[in-house]
């Protein structure tokens, strides 16, 4: 089956949405734990954990599996895939604080106007999304987060960490520079910048 047929019929439909979590930021930005990550989750009624699909199938890196996240109605359903079990809010979290870690990109995921079903942490190498953003430019199916990240290059070391962490190609290194345009404000250079060059605004 040709890339762009697979790509076509993963997206079909859904819209993801990159959530920033787990950055530090200023407090008259966002705070750690990102509230808005904390409030979708903690409406839910039921939280599902399982093994992402795409790293599953594709296995181009070693990024950890038991990532996926799905609620409620979705949550219900994965329960009935072997490797899928219920967990708490709490739980939730440390699977997003361990995958951020990890170098993943939190997108949530729902069905046209409907509510979020799903939250997984993503790379470029595996999630149809996001490799398909990054080869295509095909941003139709992800909505960028509410903030983007903005670089001091004073304060920075050029050490290039955020041209590694980076899923969407916004980071060069030698000399480091920030295409904001590409940006869609996940915060994994927000979070692990040395020397505090980068750091989050909100988005126009």
């Amino acid at each position: 089956m040709p890339y762009t047929t697979e790509v076509a019929k993963a997206v079909d439909g859904y819209t993801a949405r990159t959530i920033p979590v787990h950055a530090s930021l200023e407090a008259r930005q966002v705070v750690l734990s990102a509230p808005e990550m904390r409030a979708l989750l903690g409406d839910a009624q039921l939280i599902a954990v399982g093994n992402c699909e795409c790293r599953q199938k594709r296995h181009n890196c070693a990024a950890p599996l038991d990532v996926c996240l799905s609620l409620n109605e979705a949550a219900q359903e994965m329960l009935a895939h072997a490797g899928s079990r219920p967990i708490s809010l709490e739980e939730a979290l440390d699977v997003l604080r361990r995958s951020h870690e990890a170098g993943l990109v939190h997108l949530a995921y729902r069905q046209g106007d409907g509510q979020v079903s799903a939250v997984c942490s993503c790379c470029s190498c595996c999630c149809w999304f996001l490799d398909a953003l990054k080869r295509f430019n095909y941003r139709d199916a992800i909505a960028e987060s509410g903030f983007v990240a903005a670089f001091d290059s004073e304060l920075c070391s050029d050490c290039g960490r955020c041209a590694e962490r980076c899923q969407f190609a916004a980071w060069s290194a030698v000399p480091v520079a920030l295409a904001a345009g590409r940006c869609l404000g996940c915060g994994l250079c927000v979070s692990t910048c040395p020397t505090g060059a980068i750091s989050f605004v909100a988005r126009q």
